[in-house]
């Protein structure tokens, strides 16, 4: 299974940007974006200063790559981009003033992390949805899963009630009533005799073959070649969905101008065109202030 992903074409630059105001691993592999952050809030009060922003590859890092080779430099923004290849390190990088900001997580996700780690981290602005999907290497159709079959799911707590609600409102499986996205294994109550594995969800795409089927998080089946939109036996609605993707920074930052700057460059007309032209509804431009 490949993407089909167009290259981003280089897009004008309109003179007026609007500044708005106002998840996902073991490994980290920090890479082009420079040095380290400058540290939250240490030039918060300088425009002009490098804002460093974590970011995992895709679609995160390709976003904020866009912007720096289209946008930054007219809007007066010096952008340097950290990738990391999990959903942990991108929160404690930006907790201890490693980097200034990170996009990479949705809002139970940094709730979830929030309540666990007693840091301090807030959504500033939303920018896209990766909608959710159960995939195949054997399978056509969810129909098809059967007795004795296995399926995988991400193993933190947000995607894993978050992917259980994919399979329940799919019938796959039945969940106890009012459950909803906080759904774990011990909520199924018809498992259609069906197993199931919790796994880190950056290895799912990875462990398709060891099983019958998988819940992959939309940005690791976009590494992994997978094109959502095509591939998947079902796919996360987009309409009302809780899980747009934001750029979120340290208690106290959301005002830094240059963190300001940035996120009126994410939720630009030039961004939202690149993300429709690029990933083709795999991943959906999801503008707008986070929810409280």
């Amino acid at each position: 299974m490949r993407t089909h992903r167009k290259s981003g074409a280089a897009l004008a630059v309109t003179a007026a940007l609007a500044l708005a105001v106002s998840a996902c691993g073991t490994d980290s592999d920090p890479s082009s974006g420079g040095s380290g952050g400058t540290g939250s809030g240490g030039d918060q009060g300088d425009a002009s200063a490098p804002l460093t922003v974590a970011a995992v590859p895709v679609p995160h890092a390709e976003i904020l790559n866009f912007i720096k080779d289209n946008l930054a430099e007219e809007a007066g923004l010096d952008l340097e981009i950290r990738e990391f290849t999990d959903y942990v390190l991108p929160n404690t990088a930006l907790d201890s003033g490693e980097v200034d900001a990170n996009f990479f997580q949705h809002k139970p996700y940094l709730d979830d992390f929030n309540e666990n780690q007693g840091t301090d981290i807030v959504p500033v602005v939303n920018v896209h949805l990766e909608p959710l999907g159960l995939y195949s290497n054997g399978l056509t159709s969810a129909d098809e899963l059967s007795e004795g079959d296995s399926i995988a799911v991400p193993n933190d707590a947000t995607n894993e009630g978050r992917a259980l609600a994919l399979l329940a409102d799919n019938g796959v499986i039945e969940l106890r009533d009012g459950v909803g996205a906080e759904a774990t294994l011990g909520d199924i109550t018809d498992d259609r005799g069906l197993s199931f594995e919790e796994l880190e969800a950056a290895t799912l795409p990875r462990a398709l073959d060891d099983f019958d089927a998988a819940v992959i998080n939309g940005n690791y089946a976009l590494e992994a070649g997978i094109t959502p939109t095509e591939d998947a036996l079902v796919i996360e609605e987009a309409e009302n969905n809780p899980y747009a993707n934001f750029l979120a920074v340290k208690a106290g930052n959301e005002d830094d101008p240059r963190v300001r700057t940035l996120a009126g460059l994410l939720n630009s007309d030039e961004v939202e065109r690149f993300i429709q032209d690029t990933y083709e509804g795999s991943v959906v431009p999801a503008f707008g202030e986070p929810a409280a």
